[in-house]
Formats: C-alpha cells, sequence, structure tokens
C-alpha cells in the first residue's frame, strides 16, 4: 500500500483552560486552505457554544473514529480531524485509520454564538490530555471556543511548533472521494424519536455483535424504531459490523433523534453502505459506514466514471472556480453559472472530491466545499482499475459495434460488455463477483472511455463543418 507523509504543524498543542466566567477550548490549527489562499494558522471562530457537553461529546467522538481502526485493529491509527468553516457552520471530520467509517461533527449556526464563522479547511490538533479534559466538560460550565491562533498570533509567527509527520495511505485519500459518492446516492429511510433511538443504539452494544455473523445484517423500519432482518428487502438499510456505531454512545444522552439514511434496495441486495445521524442541539454527529468492517470505501469505485473522461477534468476545473466555500451547493445554481448540465456539474462534483474539495451532508442532500490538501491526479494515478483501463485503450485492445464493446484482455482473453440502459456489464469475473457493487470494472471503463473519446470526436467534426 502506497503511503505518504504529510507534516502537520501546530503552534502549540490545543488545550482547554480555565478563563474567567467558565473555560476556553482552544484548538490549534495547522497550514490550511482560505478564499485568500494558503495560510499557516488560519483563524475560523471565537466565541461561545450554546452547548457545551454535547459539543464535546461530539468532538470526542470524531476523534475517537479518527484514533480508531475497526479492522486490523492491532496495527496504528492516530489522524488529527479536519475543520472546516463554512460562513455559518463549523464541520469536524474525521477518517477511521482503516478506512471504513466516516465520522463528521456539524455545529450548526444554532449551536454557535459569537463571531461570525471563517471560511476555509485545515486540520486541528486533538491530543490526548485534550481528550481527557474534554470528557470531564459539565453541563453548566459555559465554553468559550477558539478555532485558531489568538488574535495577536495571528500576526506573530516566530516561537516553537508542534509537529506531527502522518502517514496518509493512497486507499485513504480514495475513501474520502468514494464516501461523499456514495453518500449522495443516500436517502432518508428511518427517524427514531429519542427513546428508540437510545434503546436500538444500547441494544446493539449489548448484542456482541462483533464477528456473529458472516452475513450482513440489515434493519427495517417498524413503527418508531427499527427492527432487525435477515436479508435485504425493500426500505431495508444495511448494518455491517453495528459496532462501529460506538462512537455514537458519546452523544447518545443527548441526542433529540436518530435519522438513518441509506440507498434503495430490493430483495437479496448485496451489502451496502449507510449514514447513521444523532440530531443533537444545534449540530448534528454522522457516521458513514462503508459495507464492511473490512471492507474500506477506497475500493467502492463509485468515482471512476466520472474520473474516467477528460470531459469531467475540464468541467472540475471550471466549476472549482465558482465555488465560493458555501455551506450547501446549489447544483442548479452551478449549473446556470457555468453553462453545464445538471448530470455534468454532478460529475465535476464528483472529481473535485477526489481532491478533498467537495464532502456530501446527507442530512441536507448537498454537497458542501472543503479544500483537504490532497492531490487529484495522486488519488487517479493509484487507483488500478483506472490505469488498467487506460492501458487497454492506449493498447488499442477496445472495440464498440452498437451496444457491445470487445476487450481483448493483456493475456488474450476477450471480454465482452453490454450497455443495457446505460448500464455495463461485463463478462469478466469482476463483474460476475460484484455485478456493479462496486463500480465498473477495468473492462467496461475502458469502453465508456472509447465511446466517450468517438462522442467528442464526432461532434467536433459536426462543429467544424458548420453542423451545430
Amino acid at each position: 500500500m502506497t503511503r505518504s507523509l504529510q507534516a502537520v504543524a501546530y503552534r502549540r498543542p490545543s488545550v482547554l483552560t480555565s478563563a474567567a466566567g467558565g473555560a476556553l477550548l482552544g484548538l490549534e490549527t495547522s497550514g490550511g486552505s482560505t478564499p485568500s489562499g494558503a495560510v499557516d494558522h488560519p483563524r475560523f471562530f471565537s466565541g461561545f457554544l450554546t452547548s457545551p457537553q454535547v459539543a464535546s461529546a461530539g468532538l470526542l467522538a470524531v476523534a475517537d473514529v479518527a484514533a480508531a481502526r475497526y479492522f486490523q485493529r492491532q496495527l496504528r491509527a492516530l489522524l488529527d480531524p479536519v475543520v472546516t468553516g463554512n460562513g455559518d457552520r463549523l464541520r469536524f471530520e474525521s477518517f477511521s485509520g482503516c478506512g471504513g467509517v466516516y465520522a463528521r461533527l456539524d455545529v450548526l449556526e444554532t449551536g454557535l454564538d459569537g463571531d461570525e464563522v471563517g471560511h476555509g479547511t485545515t486540520n486541528v490538533d486533538v491530543n490526548n490530555p485534550l481528550r481527557e479534559a474534554l470528557s470531564r466538560i459539565g453541563g453548566d460550565d459555559p465554553l468559550h471556543l477558539r478555532v485558531g491562533p489568538e488574535e495577536m498570533a495571528v500576526t506573530t509567527l516566530d516561537g516553537p511548533v508542534v509537529e506531527k509527520k502522518v502517514p496518509l495511505p493512497d486507499r485513504w485519500l480514495r475513501g474520502f472521494a468514494e464516501a461523499q459518492v456514495i453518500a449522495a446516492g443516500f436517502d432518508l429511510r428511518a427517524e427514531l424519536p429519542a427513546a428508540e433511538a437510545v434503546r436500538f443504539l444500547r441494544s446493539l452494544s449489548r448484542g456482541g455483535t462483533r464477528g456473529t455473523s458472516v452475513h450482513p445484517r440489515w434493519v427495517v423500519p417498524a413503527g418508531r424504531g427499527l427492527r432487525p432482518t435477515t436479508r435485504a428487502v425493500p426500505g431495508a438499510v444495511c448494518l455491517p459490523e453495528p459496532e462501529r456505531l460506538v462512537a455514537l454512545q458519546r452523544v447518545l444522552r443527548h441526542a433529540t433523534a436518530l435519522r438513518v439514511y441509506g440507498p434503495a434496495t430490493a430483495v437479496g441486495s448485496a451489502a451496502t453502505s449507510s449514514a447513521w445521524e444523532a440530531v443533537l442541539p444545534g449540530m448534528r454527529l454522522t457516521l458513514t459506514l462503508s459495507p464492511d468492517a473490512s471492507r474500506g470505501f477506497s475500493g467502492e469505485g463509485g468515482v471512476l466514471n466520472a474520473l474516467a473522461t477528460d470531459e469531467a477534468a475540464a468541467d472540475a476545473e471550471l466549476i472549482s472556480v465558482l465555488l465560493s466555500w458555501e455551506p450547501r451547493i446549489d447544483v442548479a445554481d452551478l449549473a446556470t453559472a457555468s453553462g453545464l448540465s445538471a448530470e455534468r456539474v454532478r460529475a465535476a462534483l464528483i472529481r473535485l472530491g477526489t481532491s478533498g474539495r467537495v464532502g456530501y451532508d446527507t442530512a441536507e442532500a448537498a454537497y458542501f466545499h472543503r479544500e483537504l490538501p490532497y492531490d487529484a491526479e495522486r488519488v487517479e494515478r493509484h487507483n488500478p482499475r483506472l490505469r488498467s483501463a487506460r492501458d487497454l485503450v492506449a493498447a488499442g485492445a477496445v472495440t464498440v459495434d452498437g451496444t457491445l464493446g470487445t476487450v481483448t484482455a493483456e493475456d488474450g482473453h476477450v471480454h465482452r460488455v453490454r450497455d443495457e440502459g446505460g448500464v455495463l456489464s461485463c463478462s469478466c469475473l469482476w463483474w460476475a463477483r460484484y455485478r456493479g457493487g462496486r463500480g465498473p470494472c477495468k473492462h467496461a471503463l475502458a469502453v465508456r472511455m472509447v465511446r466517450r473519446g468517438a462522442a467528442v470526436e464526432r461532434e467536433t467534426v459536426r462543429v467544424d463543418g458548420g453542423v451545430r
């Protein structure tokens, strides 16, 4: 597995200190992106949290996921959360070390009382002493939050720094992209009131869920709650490895509801991802689970079709200019501003997601703008299916005749790719095993590339020939 080291430098450790009229939570920022460009230590907010104990528990939950591995637990995982200021809210995000759980705490406008929230994205230091201090926050303790250096320190950058060298595996980087693509296909499937949410989540923790079955678990709405079922049915939500929801226990007593999101399912559907959102006073905590603890988001293949076309690359460049750190990206507005179709805007947003430039909020069914320090070309370069598909096209191994594509693999085997209502199926073992559940195979990707190239060439001929 390819890894790189990212140096994350803070002016000082984040701390929780006593202050006049309450406590001060100072979250130190690393280098980040802002509307004015790269900043060494951006400052996003200074003010009070309206629900201090709830916010502390939510931050700890995000930090729990950042420090956890739910698969191959013996390996180390400690990645600092990411914070984004979107003008009206703060978003704290993390990914588990195994790449199978994505967590996000949205502290909304009603959860903040103070200065305007800035715009930008950076890492925040969450160290062990801070975690211990946050766990002792009482319900009546006023809590002042500062995200970024003190006002005077903004222009005084001399002095010692706290530097961490964080290993970033490629599968972890790809996971951020895949998680937002998958979540964009979710719908709200159930909403449990507080008492039912507590009962359901506590029943999972008592059930000894880890390793109890090789088959995926499912739940279906039943009255005001959820009941387990042994197989997928319409309206069911997959709950793979339920113990991965343990971080929700941090906020359980503060939750006013639990919302459950997932894709459409049919009888016999394979395991899918799902999202579990604790609704809290002035904020939301969401955990998104991959289809299996041993199956991180990085291999799901949802971004491959968008990465496979040069058109999406050009569209993404245009759309990126129009993004302005919006907390809610309106696809229709972007389509109007760019002159692109809504479909092409969505493909461009997916491509921007591969470099961490957009995320997806299931509660609002909308993308949001953020800027993670990841290289989209690197994500594309290290995606084996995409790389293999490009090699097949370059080798002239693909021919297309109507709805049928023929791909001659490197070993001489011939694979047939059929277009069935816009969905490409293949005769290869990958398709037989996953049936498109983990994105297209390399042969289908290669056929799509050739078709798109032919369509662009035809369009160029018509334009050059004077036919519009």
